[in-house]
């Protein structure tokens, strides 16, 4: 059968299988990864790490920026709002040659990253969104590294940017450009305008555009190409606790009809492997590990008979050990559930009051009090 669509070229780099993995915070550590990557190909984005923290070194960070020797490309998504700590950052990375890809992330809509004027409110002051981006190409252009941005369609419907953002960036020399179709008011709600992700698509006709939003399976990827035009797909919530979504979308996208549809002795295995691989991860600290895993519970069981008391048990687990001991409860032999797995997954909630910088609709440009809080304003925070 035919390929749906070509690999998809972001710069020097060809991504065989035109589907990346969203950077998530607290989730796509080196051992989701792992696990996504043994499904289907692809490119996987790291957690997003703030420039500052990056330049300042701290163990956390450089911990994010980890990758394993057979992850190629590595691709790290960085967080800035002031342009010369992002050049700074994309310095370090091409130097110590840490990264092949980087994304800059101007999508995220939580508060914390907001009220500062990062994330999803940066690109509303298009000329401090264009200083980052274009110092960002510069600095990783000299090792050969490409670099994207990531967005969402603005601040609200009546504070649109990313046809705009879209074009600045290109002009600015970035690789690509991936497009989430909510605005930072609507958070995770409501449903994900893919117009906005055609009207970009057509917007940049020079440039590989990615959709992102409301990718919950294979055949979603394939009707978001179909209606969108675009060159590939962003997966971020669609995949939590389901890994295998990436053999799925690659199956999809060469033209081929078969799907993974687990039974529960897959899922309990698969949710070992990932609880073991986090050990390591934080430096075989157990207790950390368990914690982390903890999240990952009611995704991977989704639609799954567990019981509320188990699954209460699962979430509060301290040890590898008690972990197994708890999941060896579990009847192996039940099957797929079927649709009841499917469908979205991950926090939705309700569109929320943006919280931004004083008086920051106000202009496009910055303002001198602005101007002073952006140089000082470098967050060491995350999120998608």
């Amino acid at each position: 059968m035919n390929a749906v669509l070509p690999p998809l070229q972001i710069g020097p780099i060809t991504v065989d299988t035109p589907v990346v993995l969203a950077p998530m915070a607290g989730i796509t550590n080196t051992a989701f990864r792992r696990l996504c990557r043994e499904h289907g190909g692809g490119l996987y984005v790291n957690e997003m790490v703030t420039a500052r923290a990056l330049v300042e070194r701290r163990p956390e960070s450089l911990r994010i920026i980890k990758h394993e020797p057979d992850e190629v490309p590595r691709s790290v998504q960085l967080y800035s709002v002031d342009p010369v700590t992002t050049g700074q950052a994309v310095r370090m990375m091409v130097e110590e040659d840490r990264a092949d890809h980087i994304d800059l992330n101007f999508g995220c809509p939580v508060p914390k990253v907001t009220r500062k004027g990062g994330g999803s409110a940066l690109p509303w002051k298009i000329r401090l969104f264009e200083s980052i981006v274009s110092t960002a190409v510069r600095e990783a252009s000299k090792g050969g590294v490409p670099v994207t941005v990531k967005m969402r369609k603005g601040i609200d419907e009546d504070h649109l940017t990313f046809t705009e953002a879209g074009r600045v960036a290109r002009d600015a020399g970035v690789a690509a450009v991936a497009l989430h179709g909510r605005t930072a008011r609507q958070h995770y709600s409501g449903t994900a305008d893919w117009d906005a992700v055609a009207e970009l698509r057509e917007a940049l006709p020079d440039l590989p555009v990615l959709g992102n939003g409301d990718i919950w399976s294979a055949e979603d990827a394939l009707e978001m190409v179909r209606r969108t035009g675009v060159d590939g797909v962003v997966v971020g919530r669609g995949c939590q606790g389901r890994p295998w979504l990436f053999g799925d979308l690659q199956a999809a996208f060469e033209g081929r009809d078969e799907r993974h549809r687990p039974d529960l002795a897959m899922v309990v295995e698969t949710l070992l492997r990932h609880a073991r691989m986090l050990i390591p991860y934080f430096d075989g600290d157990e207790l950390k590990a368990m914690q982390d895993i903890r999240k990952h519970v009611s995704w991977y069981f989704k639609g799954y008979p567990v019981g509320s008391q188990l699954r209460t048990q699962l979430v509060t687990v301290e040890t590898l050990a008690q972990l197994q001991e708890l999941l060896g409860r579990l009847d192996h032999s039940i099957d797929y559930p079927g649709a009841d797995a499917e469908g979205p997954r991950g926090r939705a909630g309700s569109p929320k009051k943006v919280h931004l910088p004083e008086d920051w609709l106000v202009s496009r440009e910055l303002d001198e009090d602005q101007r002073e809080m952006i140089a000082a304003a470098e967050v060491d925070t995350s999120g998608g």
